[in-house]
């Protein structure tokens, strides 16, 4: 079932809900691949009905980045959607979430400055701004993100916490390749040689958690030891490699379990994340 409009969707969930079903949401920008497909398996399992969301949001880029030529794959995604058993797929139009006229966002402060926000300006006030309209509209009893987008889950947990939203924000392990590499949508944008270089961030990842494993704890030897595994590939250019604490997003000296190893890059013209929470 594809739901195009905020009043279907809120009809949807009135009557599972009147039904005394629990609902699990699942927000994508569609372009769905196994991290995507895993989310809805992990709704599945705690959730009587499951509805995945389709849409590119606009708010959420900057004006040089990639909104034109995001992969949108719809017939794909609705395929992929109904093979994991999702009961409904909404994808709004742009003109449906936003308005016209309309002239209130969501901003979280502090966290939305912070990793992906310092480099993103503006980016997690749009993603901020649709997952609220997204969780009111669906009313869901559970919503479901990746680890991948861990600096994303520490502000809607700050959202959703401030604003009273009753959702349970639920997050699940990254997704991988074979070799490591984190899955994403914007993986289709690399070439075959960008494709083996963006494989430095997973191993930074790795020997992170390894050094950890064997009890390491100091923020200078983790975040240099992840320097040099970056710095193997010459033509990877860091946007940032930190330790942080994963509620605030502020840098920590001291690794503990909670703490978030987080590391973005440009491969080629990509930007790409990957991150590991210690314990």
């Amino acid at each position: 079932m594809v739901l195009r409009t905020v009043l279907d969707l809120r009809q949807f969930a009135r009557t599972q809900h009147t039904a005394g079903k629990t609902i699990g949401l699942v927000p994508t920008m569609g372009a769905l691949h196994e991290g995507h497909a895993s989310l809805i398996r992990a709704a599945r399992q705690r959730c009587d009905v499951v509805v995945v969301t389709i849409f590119v949001n606009p708010t959420q880029f900057g004006p040089q980045e990639d909104f034109a030529r995001y992969p949108r794959t719809f017939e794909a995604d609705c395929a992929l959607a109904e093979r994991e058993r999702a009961d409904a797929v909404f994808a709004p139009a742009v003109e449906e979430m936003y308005p016209a006229g309309a002239t209130t966002f969501v901003e979280v402060e502090g966290l939305s400055g912070r990793l992906d926000g310092a480099s993103r300006p503006g980016h997690f006030r749009g993603v901020a701004t649709v997952v609220t309209k997204l969780l009111i509209a669906a009313d869901a009893d559970r919503a479901y993100f990746g680890q991948k987008d861990a600096a994303q889950v520490a502000v809607l947990r700050r959202m959703a916490t401030d604003l009273r939203i009753g959702t349970e924000i639920v997050v699940c392990p990254i997704a991988r390749e074979a070799d490591g590499l984190a899955v994403s949508s914007r993986n289709v944008y690399l070439s075959a040689e960008e494709r083996r270089q963006a494989l430095v961030l997973s191993c930074a990842v790795r020997r992170v958690e390894n050094l950890v494993a064997d009890g390491e704890r100091r923020r200078d030897v983790l975040l240099d030891a992840a320097h040099a595994e970056v710095a193997k590939e010459p033509a990877v250019r860091l946007d940032y490699l930190e330790l942080v604490d994963w509620a605030t997003l502020e840098p920590v000296e001291t690794a503990k379990p909670g703490t978030l190893f987080a590391v973005a890059a440009w491969v080629g013209k990509t930007r790409l994340i990957d991150n590991a929470v210690i314990g």
